[in-house]
């Protein structure tokens, strides 16, 4: 087993240290253990970022506000995850990115304790910015911090595992800790996610080697970066795929009820579907995605957005509602492992800055698709918004079918 190159370098705090290289050997089990360590991170973090729109209710009826204001606890958090991606790389530029992520793991279980103990909505407000912080710059350093474990070829597949907490987060973390809320109260649920996080941290220590910043210091490699047309071209791809799905899924409440006449019941029992779909969709994606990337970036958008149709057209039929939902969890849970990979190929030596550009141009279409997909609610009804929403992710996946990726190194 070949492996890992690696060089020595000066990284301020530590002295002069074995850094791992951006251009890795085939990893064995120790690197696979790393990117684990990373997947388990993502876990805590996505199960922190949306606790609050299950628990929404509770938490406003405790600190005295309306649902709407409450809400704002996970806008924040998108807004901060966005611009903390563009900027975390360029003002933390020569450490030694397995200290950053240790300390924005910490962080998260910081902002989980303060959002358990918030005695008014102000302090649990300062407290979802702790997290915006962390899981944006988590976000943006991911795909470097992977792509120094694994080798280029198997760099789908390490997306795949990484990706696997989003999936996890939302079959079961997100469901149990609407239950658990009931049970135990809503601060207690942030109490368990704080726990999760510091799992996530000792595994972190134990297994992320010393990684070297990638690129140079300051704005200029992600100036860079965005003078590719490709790049430009691949972030408004995304832009379309991802403010495309949460145009519709931000609204799955309303529309299950509206479109398909479910009650709360039955809608847990779709949204289990559309979960377990989305964790089989990550799972073929980073295979598909190594194996045929052209094939993965334009056939994952397309079964987003056609099942979106196919729901929003379904008429409350009950095999075209079930069949659209579970081909949408399919195809958004293939999406970021996708997403992430294909602008990886795009700039293998720009990690950093490709990862906080796709993860602030996702942030920011959360925010839109939901602002879009509430105004079509409102002045023409839901199937009109998902509709729309399946056919702004078949315009990214249109435009992803016309893009050519360099040739491999």
């Amino acid at each position: 087993m070949l492996s890992m190159t690696s060089t020595t370098a000066s990284v301020p705090g530590t002295g002069s240290v074995p850094v791992r290289s951006a251009a890795p050997e085939p990893a064995g089990p120790a690197s696979w253990a790393g990117v684990a360590s990373l997947g388990l991170g993502v876990f805590a973090l996505v199960m922190a970022e949306f606790l609050p729109a299950s628990l929404l209710s509770r938490i406003a009826a405790d600190l005295g506000v309306s649902d709407g204001v409450a809400g704002q606890s996970v806008s924040i958090t998108a807004i901060i995850a966005a611009v903390t991606a563009l900027t975390l790389p360029v003002v933390l530029p020569r450490i030694d990115r397995r200290t950053v992520m240790l300390g924005l793991t910490a962080l998260a279980i910081l902002s989980d304790l303060l959002v358990a103990l918030a005695p008014s909505y102000p302090v649990l407000l300062a407290a979802r910015v702790l997290i915006g912080i962390a899981l944006g710059g988590f976000w943006a350093l991911a795909v470097a911090m992977t792509a120094s474990l694994v080798s280029p070829a198997r760099l789908g597949r390490a997306m795949t595992v990484v990706n696997t907490g989003v999936s996890l987060a939302t079959v079961a973390a997100i469901p149990l800790g609407t239950w658990l809320g009931e049970v135990w109260g809503w601060r207690w649920v942030f109490v368990l996610a704080a726990g999760v996080a510091a799992l996530a941290l000792v595994a972190q220590a134990a297994l992320l080697p010393p990684v070297a910043p990638a690129g140079v210091p300051g704005f200029r490699p992600l100036l860079a970066t965005l003078r590719s047309r490709l790049i430009l071209l691949g972030l408004v791809a995304t832009a379309f795929i991802a403010g495309g799905h949460f145009t519709g899924f931000t609204y799955i409440r309303p529309a299950a009820a509206e479109i398909g006449g479910l009650d709360a019941s039955v809608l847990a029992a779709l949204l289990f579907v559309y979960g377990v779909a989305a964790f089989a969709g990550n799972l073929v994606a980073g295979p598909l995605a190594d194996r045929r990337m052209r094939v993965a970036a334009v056939l994952v958008p397309l079964v987003l957005g056609a099942a979106m149709i196919v729901f929003a057209l379904s008429g409350g039929s009950p095999v075209g509602v079930v069949a659209g939902v579970a081909l949408w969890g399919l195809g958004f849970g293939a999406v970021p492992t996708t997403l992430m990979t294909w602008m990886a190929r795009v700039e293998p030596t720009r990690l950093e800055s490709v990862g906080g550009l796709q993860v602030a141009a996702f942030q920011v279409a959360i925010a839109v698709g939901a602002v879009v997909g509430g105004l079509l609610v409102d002045s023409a009804g839901v199937a009109p918004a998902v509709l729309v929403g399946g056919l702004s992710a078949l315009a990214g996946a249109g435009l992803l079918s016309v893009l050519r990726l360099p040739a491999r190194s």
